[in-house]
């Protein structure tokens, strides 16, 4: 059973070919083992950014990596690791955005990322920063297929500085609606999101009616 699961498990093995055909790839990928989640990112990826926050769920360890923060511009990384069965954690499934950020006007921005089949992980997912303070609540309306409503969870990091997400039922598509809520429970911004692999940044709602 050790020499199967070694068979499965190890880089270029059965578990990457399966992953390739899955990503449509026609060369199998080598997906290298980690003896930690971050390591599990750092050696695929090739780089070591600064874990922000990790959530261990769904026989794996959600990261969060943070990005480049400047004037007008910002970025956050996700990625999904799995633990295998012969010991350490690999790569599974990731992605990032950088997008314009406008704090006066702009109180949120998000990315989605859509579940494909034959990729384990927390996908569907919806996941972004919080930008401005008025925020104290975020939730996705799911509108398409597996209809329903997810709160997302926020999280502290940083200097003042907030992300959230929300992992959706692997039912869920198209479109979403993002509200962003005040500690009223007013919806002080509202964006429908109509691609599963979009991103940008959500204004507040007097900000899009001038």
């Amino acid at each position: 059973m050790a020499s199967l699961s070694y068979i499965y498990e190890k880089p270029g093995g059965l578990a990457d070919w399966r992953y390739s055909r899955a990503t449509g790839l026609n060369e199998t990928i080598r997906i290298p083992i980690g003896r930690t989640p971050e390591e599990a990112v750092q050696k695929f990826r090739d780089f070591n950014k600064k874990v922000v926050h990790k959530e261990f769920l769904n026989g794996g360890a959600l990261l969060f990596l943070e990005g480049f923060k400047e004037k007008g511009r910002t970025s956050l990384q996700l990625e999904f690791v799995r633990e295998t069965w012969i010991g350490g954690w690999k790569w599974e499934m990731g992605g990032g955005y950088g997008i314009s950020v406008y704090p006066d006007t702009h109180l949120l921005n998000y990315m989605s990322m859509p579940s494909n089949k034959g990729i384990k992980g927390t996908f569907p997912i919806v996941f972004g920063e919080v930008v401005n303070p008025s925020v104290s609540k975020v939730k996705v309306i799911i509108e398409g297929e597996g209809s329903g409503e997810k709160e997302a969870k926020i999280v502290d990091y940083g200097r003042e500085q907030q992300l959230w997400y929300a992992v959706l039922p692997k039912t869920a598509s198209t479109p979403y609606t993002i509200e962003a809520l005040d500690e009223k429970g007013e919806i002080i911004a509202s964006q429908t999101v109509e691609d599963q692999s979009d991103s940008d940044s959500i204004p507040s709602m007097s900000a899009a009616v001038r």
